[in-house]
């Protein structure tokens, strides 16, 4: 299991259509049989942060099975808009259960 971590900066006038998309978004990916969870939290102290954590079978699922399927395809067409706006796109290895 691998948890990628996006950070994104998105402007006020965006944030309704970026969680909407993303919202929309998350039912191609979690139609993946290669990813487990997803969820997306929103900063408090600076609106405009936002994390999106995703569980992946593993690492190679992700970047070379999910990449090169229809959900992928169907899972970016919704979210293309936004990729100017990731600040940060990592995968890390939980060290807790």
């Amino acid at each position: 299991m691998i948890v990628e971590y996006l950070r994104y900066e998105i402007d006020a006038a965006r944030q309704e259509t970026f969680i909407a998309d993303y919202q929309a978004a998350s039912k191609p990916l979690l139609a993946s049989p290669y990813a487990l969870s997803f969820d997306m939290s929103q900063c408090v102290e600076d609106p405009s942060q936002f994390i999106i954590r995703i569980t992946w079978t593993s690492a190679e699922d992700h970047l070379q099975r999910f990449r090169g399927s229809a959900d992928f395809r169907t899972f970016f067409a919704k979210v293309r808009a936004y990729v100017g706006d990731i600040l940060e796109m990592r995968h890390y290895i939980p060290l807790s259960t």
